[in-house]
This record gives structure tokens, C-alpha cells and sequence, in this order.
């Protein structure tokens, strides 16, 4: 399959990478079935895609698109609770919770559904693609597609083979890529890839120089802003990211490779177990991330 032979795009899974990349998909005047579990995630999605603080509705205010474009973008986005309705996409990019075996599950049901020359891409964070293809007889055309959030904005694609991905998948995967208008570039499919590993290790150091008391939660984030130009410090990315897939992420790390480094500190999993995961706008039920607990008093210098 070349690239001039993707008109319609799958997502399955519409929360916070999910709705993203099929806002950029539309955009970009493919064809998108969106699918999730239930009409109310879904419902919720395409209110985030037309009035979300990425969304279209901030393009129009801005004489970036205009209203009737972004009512043409909407109707180019078919949500579904069946992924039978996937049965006809020509690229499918799956977005769904952190979790190894979810995802296999979800590929093997697809891998049924799905037509033979559909590409199956992942947005996995760092789980290892070639694991993923094993749920699949396609494995010639897995790969690994890491958007990054939010998808609309940020411009990186990590793209990654698998041990049996052709050449033909990764092409077709970075000229798609770049019609998205992202730039991807190729990471080896190892635990983590590049950027998770990377920002994983800054991460969970921010963490301990915190319960170290070298200095406060806003003090870390303001000082990475300012002496780095950082647009966010390491807590407020947390929290966006979500702090329960965070924790995941450095267990699935450690797991992987035993490097103490992506050991995730005790102040984090304090955080998720007692249900402050994140943002409460991309969370929801969340009782709220590093700043919230702070106000509690749970946050405390020296705490750790």
C-alpha cells in the first residue's frame, strides 16, 4: 500500500491521545472511525475535538480555519462503539490504555476485523512493538506510531519497527506521518524508545530532588521554565501525562530493564493509590495531581 491509498484512518480509543489524532487525521482531510466502549466517552471526545482547548473552535477564533471548515472536519469523524465498522480502514492507529495485554487483546480482535492490507499502528508509549505483532498475523505491517500530547500540537511522531515491520509499513508510516504535517523520526524499538526512557529518568529525578528537599514542587517547575525554557516543569507534565500511567511507566521500565533509574518514587505511588492521578480535565474522577495534594498537605517537603 502506498500513502495515496490512505482515505479512511482508524482510531480505536478516544480519550486523551485518542480524540487528538483524529482531530489531526480529519483535519487533514481523511476520513476517521473513531471508535471507544461507550456513546459517552465518544460524546465526549468530539465535544473536546470542536470546543477543547485544542480544539477547532480555538482555529476559528484565531482566522486559522473557519467555521464552516471545522464543521467539514467534524463530519469527517464517524464515532462507533463496533469495531466491526473498522472493517474498511486503510490505516488504523490504535490509542488505547498503557497496558500490554489490553492491547493485544484489542489487536487480536481487529487482526479478524480488519481488511489483509490495513496497517496496524501503535501510539504505545514504550511497550515493545515487536511484543504487540505478536497478537497479530499481519506483523509485516505493524509498527509503532508515539504521538505526542497534545496530539494536534505536538509535532514529534516516534516511529518504530518491529522485528518483522517491512520497509514498505515504515515508509508508508513516515510519508503518512508528514501529511499530518509532524515530523516522524525513527527510534529502535527497545523498552521505552528514546523519549520515554529520556523523560521517564527526568521525571522520577525531579521526583526525588523533591523528597530530598533540594526544593519545592512549584520551585522545581518555575526553575526548568525559566532556566530551561521548558514550557512546563516536570510536575506540571505529570499531571497532564497523568500520574497513574507515569507510575506504570517507570514499573513497566524497571521491569524491563532493572535500571534503578526508572524506579518510580514513593511520593508517586502515595499519589495514585489515594486516587490523585492527573489533571482532573483529562482524569476524570480524579481528585487532582501534585498541586492538589500539596493543598492537603500531603505534599510536604521531606516527606518521601
Amino acid at each position: 500500500m502506498r500513502v495515496d491509498d490512505v482515505r479512511i484512518v482508524g482510531v480505536v480509543g478516544a480519550g486523551v491521545m485518542g480524540h487528538g489524532i483524529a482531530q489531526v487525521c480529519a483535519r487533514r482531510g481523511y476520513e476517521v472511525v473513531l471508535v471507544d466502549v461507550s456513546a459517552e466517552i465518544l460524546e465526549k471526545a468530539l465535544k473536546l475535538i470542536r470546543s477543547g482547548p485544542f480544539g477547532l473552535d480555538k482555529l476559528v477564533q484565531k482566522g486559522k480555519m473557519s467555521e464552516k471548515e471545522a464543521e467539514e472536519v467534524m463530519s469527517r469523524i464517524k464515532p462507533t462503539t463496533s469495531i466491526l465498522d473498522l472493517k474498511e480502514v486503510d490505516f488504523l492507529i490504535e490509542a488505547v490504555p498503557e497496558d500490554a495485554s489490553l492491547k493485544k487483546k484489542v489487536f487480536s480482535e481487529l487482526d479478524s476485523v480488519c481488511k489483509e492490507e490495513t496497517v496496524f499502528a501503535s501510539n504505545t508509549s514504550g511497550i515493545l512493538i515487536s511484543d504487540l505483532a505478536s497478537s497479530v498475523k499481519r506483523k509485516d505491517k505493524f509498527i509503532g506510531m508515539h504521538w505526542f500530547n497534545p496530539a494536534p500540537v505536538m509535532r514529534l511522531i516516534e516511529v518504530v519497527r518491529g522485528a518483522l515491520t517491512s520497509d514498505e509499513t515504515f515508509k508508508l508510516t513516515v510519508e503518512l506521518a508528514e501529511r499530518l504535517g509532524k515530523t516522524p523520526i525513527e527510534a529502535m524499538d527497545v523498552p521505552g524508545f528514546f523519549t520515554t526512557r529520556f523523560i521517564c529518568c527526568w521525571l522520577m529525578e525531579a521526583i526525588r530532588l523533591f523528597e530530598a528537599g533540594v526544593a519545592g514542587i512549584r520551585e522545581i517547575d518555575e526553575m526548568c521554565k525559566l532556566a530551561f525554557g521548558f514550557p512546563m516543569g516536570p510536575f506540571e507534565l505529570m499531571d497532564l501525562i497523568g500520574l497513574d500511567t507515569m507510575l506504570h511507566i517507570g514499573e513497566y521500565l524497571y521491569a524491563e530493564t532493572r535500571e534503578e533509574r526508572y524506579t518510580p518514587p514513593i511520593s508517586l505511588k502515595r499519589l495514585v493509590v489515594s486516587g490523585y492521578l492527573g489533571d482532573r480535565r483529562t482524569k476524570p474522577g480524579s481528585m487532582g495531581g501534585w498541586y492538589d495534594f500539596l493543598k492537603v498537605g500531603g505534599g510536604r517537603r521531606n516527606e518521601g
